[in-house]
């Protein structure tokens, strides 16, 4: 059995969840979310939690199973909390500005680098180094992210780009063993 599959998701207070076949809509004040679900797990709306089950116990239904509460679950949680990404920028020089549509970003370039964000994301700067991507959609959130990093990858002899918070690089050594050996 899947154990994450087993487990309810909680709907808080304030928070509208409606099923329709095999679309689920959850809406709160933050906003609304809306997914198709595969024909063949079911959702139910069961005392205030929803309950995913499956068919049988075939390996794609025991796939879907566990992927369909983890998706259902992250709407939930989007709609009442949110989900939120943080990236620093590292490098002389290196910095963002929040611009009319987007941010700015100086990362290296002859020129700026404009990023305007999907709707339903939100784009703040904290100092100039400091990204922070929010919204309701973790899906979203994740990718838009992952496209902002993609303008400037860490550079792995120097340290110097854009990575997540938290995020550890290896520096490789370069060419050291080279200025070591010295001819006699």
């Amino acid at each position: 059995m899947s154990r994450i599959g087993l487990m309810p998701i909680l709907v808080p207070s304030g928070v509208k969840v409606k099923i329709e076949d095999s679309n689920i809509t959850v809406e709160s004040s933050k906003g609304k979310l809306s997914r198709l679900i595969h024909k063949d797990i079911s959702v139910k709306l069961e005392g205030g939690n929803l309950v995913v089950s499956r068919p049988s116990d075939a390996g794609t239904h025991r796939a879907l199973h566990g992927l369909t509460r983890t998706l259902v679950a992250n709407m939930v949680e989007g709609v009442t909390k949110g989900f939120e990404r943080v990236l620093e920028l590292s490098g002389v020089g290196y910095r963002a500005q929040k611009a009319d549509k987007g941010i700015s970003l100086q990362i290296g370039y002859c020129h700026p680098v404009n990023f305007a964000p999907p709707p339903g994301i939100n784009i703040a700067v904290e100092g100039t180094n400091k990204i922070l991507v929010s919204g309701i959609d973790k899906e979203l959130v994740g990718q838009t992210a992952a496209r902002i990093r993609a303008l400037r990858p860490v550079d792995s002899y120097k340290g110097k780009g854009i990575k997540y918070a938290g995020e550890r690089v290896r520096l490789k050594p370069g060419k050291a063993g080279k200025a070591a050996f010295k001819k006699q």
